[in-house]
């Protein structure tokens, strides 16, 4: 044992540029995934616990502190309140996304279903609340809900992505939406979409780039659709098919297939 602790400790040394040694000092999954459900909590009171409002804020307030702690430079206090505050905005723009889950799915039974057991809308849901931590330039965090939601639904949206108001993801299993994407408002996709990058090669000399497709309002994007380029615009109204690979832009109003 005493060589294999040696050996290991060997290793820590050696490979510090490529898996640096971070003991303590990042976010936890565990009170990231709690933190989640907290706020999952205030943004839909009753449907996942009943404890009273400022109890759940108080925890969420405790949690999110707790990981901004451990990220340098940061004024977890400050920042907590200021994430906090926007709660109601966020209830709005997910009222939307309800809105447009039932007017676009007939097999809904109602609202309540929507919110309770759809992983397009959980998706949603936890990208929004991510993506609002993205925009007060907090590392990581962001990150880590994300891809909670994706391991939980198999939808991969990265929290840096804009998206608009009455989004609806339809079955949702496969999708990708990558960090530059900016969609707009009344869009609707299914399962298997990727709204992806041109080849990375390159690597970190992209990032900041466009690099991800913009989707105008009221467009319908078919499963398996795969679209990509940071120059690359579906114009408003248009219907893509499914299974079609799309490299560049299409005029508003167009309907694509293969």
């Amino acid at each position: 044992m005493k060589h294999l602790t040696n050996s290991l400790l060997k290793s820590y040394n050696e490979l510090k540029d490529s898996i640096p040694v971070k003991p303590g000092k990042l976010p936890s999954k565990g009170e990231m995934v709690k933190l989640i459900d907290t706020l999952r909590n205030l943004l839909f009171p009753g449907y996942f616990g009943n404890k009273p409002t400022g109890k759940l804020l108080e925890g969420a307030e405790q949690l999110l502190n707790k990981q901004l702690l451990r990220l340098p430079g940061r004024k977890p206090a400050k920042l907590a309140k200021e994430f906090l505050a926007k709660l109601p905005e966020i209830r709005r723009s997910l009222a939307t996304d309800v809105e447009a889950a039932y007017d676009g799915d007939p097999a809904a039974a109602d609202k309540e279903e929507i919110i309770i057991a759809y992983p397009g809308f959980y998706a949603i849901s936890v990208y929004r609340l991510a993506h609002e931590l993205y925009t007060f330039g907090i590392p990581k965090l962001p990150r880590i809900m994300t891809e909670h939601a994706h391991s939980m639904t198999g939808i991969d949206i990265h929290p840096g992505a804009k998206i608009g108001n009455y989004f609806f993801i339809d079955h949702g299993t496969g999708i990708v939406i990558g960090e530059t994407t900016v969609i707009g408002e009344h869009v609707k996709i299914y399962q298997g979409v990727t709204l992806g990058a041109l080849s990375t090669r390159g690597g970190q000399s992209l990032r900041g780039q466009k690099r991800h497709p913009t989707v105008e309002d009221n467009v319908t994007i078919y499963s398996g659709a795969s679209i990509f380029g940071g120059n690359t615009i579906i114009g408003k109204d248009s219907v893509l098919g499914s299974n079609v690979f799309v490299t560049s832009s299409v005029p508003p109003g167009s309907k694509l297939k293969i």
